[in-house]
C-alpha cells in the first residue's frame, strides 16, 4: 500500500502507538511510504490519494531487503509489531493523520 509520505508518517507514527504497525518502506525519493498489507487487500481498498498493488520479492533479492528496489526500511520487518498492517486499521490510521495534519496546517 502506497501513500503519500507526509500522511505515511503520520499513519506509522499512530499505528506504532496502537501496536499496530507493520513493515513500512521509503522510497528513494522520499515522496511515498510504503505499507505491507495481507494479500487480497488491493480488492476491498478505496482510500484517495493510496494505492495497493501486489508485492514479490525479486529474484536475487536477500531476505532481508526491501521488495522495491531503491526503497529502505522505515520499520523493518524484525521491528514491526505485527507481519502485515491490517487494512482496517491502516484506513483508520490514515484518517487520524489526515486529520492531524489538516489542523497542522491550519495552525500555521
Amino acid at each position: 500500500m502506497t501513500v503519500p509520505a507526509r500522511e505515511g508518517l503520520e499513519a506509522a507514527d499512530i499505528l506504532r502507538l496502537w501496536d499496530g504497525v507493520g513493515p513500512v518502506l521509503h522510497d528513494g525519493g522520499g515522496t511515498t511510504l510504503g505499507f505491507l498489507v495481507p494479500p487480497g487487500t488491493a480488492d476491498g481498498w478505496d482510500v484517495p490519494g493510496s494505492a495497493c498493488a501486489p508485492a514479490s520479492m525479486p529474484p536475487g533479492r536477500a531476505a532481508d531487503a526491501p521488495p522495491v528496489p531503491g526503497a529502505c526500511w522505515l520499520v523493518p520487518p524484525e521491528r514491526a509489531y505485527v507481519p502485515a498492517t491490517e487494512p482496517a486499521l491502516l484506513r483508520a490510521a490514515l484518517r487520524e493523520a489526515a486529520h492531524v495534519i489538516d489542523v497542522a496546517d491550519r495552525q500555521g
